[in-house]
């Protein structure tokens, strides 16, 4: 089985040898001159997508209006399986999707073209293809994403000096910035993340353009808004692309339940660091990576519901029913950026009860026990590490819960039940609501050690629950 930069170089020759134009492009180029292993490569060509298609039969025509097509690398995917495209086509002319695989796991061959107006802010009205590779150079988004390379003399091709802005660590859009983002204004997220995660500056002019557009961001697919947004949150730069976010204006516009903790007090014996925004953004910095999305994005949300709790009591700031506030507002957030229903149940558990760790060593086994056993209780407990080193640093309930953990056994921790709805029925119980509550209090002894057998199990429903 080839690997991506195997298979690119295989199309390339085999366009070549056909008598086309053929080189690596885009962020590929970009990561092989800084010393970075690609995610994927990308190859640009002067074959149109259906020479392209005629010369590989098993390509995916997903994108072809737009001059994209995707060559599977061979026995990595099997039509049918896979996130039928998530991801695919970074650079994206349009929502280019495989219906079998993510970008990984193919390459992208995209014609030379280029690009005529763009009504709606995110795809070309009408894409005129080229044969020269400049004008197809001119109409991508930053010149550091604009390299060519040729894989038979390793040559680089570059019309916009992509080579001096990466070597002066600056992300700059390519021609006029306001046309560039004008065209797609999903590029003015992707010049943050792209600044983000290389450690780069923006070009003063790129940046003003976007300072000036950022009202415009709505205009962009609330899927695209969150994909890009989950990737500054788990490239291991989060603290500054939501910094960048901010100072850029994007930040009121595409998240203004965060923009709105600036300036938050916090009090300052639980929170010597600052306000709410502050807090976050140094949760955001001690982000694991790689980091799942979910716990990323509980770790922005952890806190949301504070800004609208806020209140100067006699003893001291407090922000009574932030938790319950929060998860409302995470809720709306979720279902506004289109997460999935799995996504957001577990994004909403971590807001719902990242405060209950400052109770885990007063409650009773029991409560313990299930609050243990929660589904990804991982990246509860590494919200909860994460909280107190950005705040008061006592990790007490963290060493805690995370040895309670590691010593009780699985069997202990969730047992087979001592009691079934069919064993209350066949003892004269009534079906019900009730039932909930029975077996609820047997599971509580159970985990309890209070009750070990099924006979004392019915022994204290009878004696506790007397039948109706």
């Amino acid at each position: 089985m080839r690997d991506g930069k195997q298979h690119a170089i295989h199309i390339i020759c085999t366009l070549r040898e056909r008598g086309f134009q053929a080189y690596l492009c885009g962020g590929c180029v970009r990561d092989l001159l800084l010393g970075r292993e690609p995610a994927d490569y990308d190859v640009t060509t002067d074959a149109t997508p259906d020479q392209v298609m005629r010369i590989f039969p098993e390509t995916y025509a997903v994108g072809a209006q737009f001059g994209v097509v995707l060559v599977p690398i061979p026995q990595a995917v099997n039509p049918g399986d896979g996130d039928a495209g998530r991801g695919i086509a970074d650079e994206a002319p349009g929502e280019v999707k495989s219906p079998a695989a993510g970008k990984a796991n193919v390459v992208e061959v995209a014609t030379f073209r280029s690009d005529v107006s763009y009504s709606d802010g995110r795809h070309p009205d009408e894409v005129r293809f080229s044969k020269d590779p400049r004008e197809d150079v001119e109409r991508r988004d930053f010149t550091i994403n604009a390299l060519l390379m040729d894989t038979d003399s390793g040559e680089v091709l570059d019309f916009v000096e992509g080579r001096k802005d990466l070597g002066a660590r600056i992300v700059r859009a390519i021609g006029d910035p306001e046309r560039r983002f004008a065209e797609d204004k999903l590029r003015m997220l992707r010049a943050v993340r792209f600044a983000a995660r290389f450690g780069y500056a923006i070009d003063p002019p790129t940046f003003a353009a976007i300072q000036q557009l950022a009202p415009r961001i709505d205009q962009v697919s609330p899927e695209r808004v969150r994909d890009e947004l989950t990737k500054m949150l788990t490239e291991g730069a989060a603290r500054r692309a939501f910094l960048l976010l901010d100072e850029s204006g994007l930040l009121r516009e595409v998240l203004p339940e965060i923009s709105a903790m600036k300036g938050m007090e916090q009090p300052p014996q639980y929170h010597p660091e600052g306000d709410v925004f502050v807090h976050t953004l140094l949760l955001l910095e001690k982000l694991p990576h790689p980091c799942p999305a979910t716990l990323a994005w509980g770790a922005l949300l952890h806190d949301v519901g504070k800004p609208p709790t806020f209140r100067v009591a006699p003893d001291r700031i407090r922000f009574d029913g932030h938790v319950e506030v929060g998860v409302k507002m995470a809720e709306e957030i979720c279902r506004r950026l289109r997460f999935s229903n799995d996504e957001t149940e577990q994004i909403l558990a971590l807001v719902d009860n990242h405060m209950r760790f400052g109770h885990v060593m007063q409650m009773k086994e029991s409560t313990l026990k299930k609050f243990l056993r929660m589904p990804e209780f991982e990246q509860h407990l590494e919200l909860h590490r994460m909280d107190c080193l950005s705040s008061h640093a006592d990790l007490s309930a963290y060493n805690f819960a995370k040895e309670k953990l590691a010593s009780i056994p699985p069997e202990k921790m969730r047992p087979a039940p001592l009691l079934t709805g069919d064993d209350l029925i066949a003892a004269g119980y009534m079906p019900g609501p009730r039932f909930k509550e029975i077996l609820s209090a047997v599971e509580d002894g159970q985990l309890e050690s209070r009750l070990r057998s099924k006979e004392e199990a019915m022994e204290f429903v009878t004696h506790e629950f007397p039948p109706l």
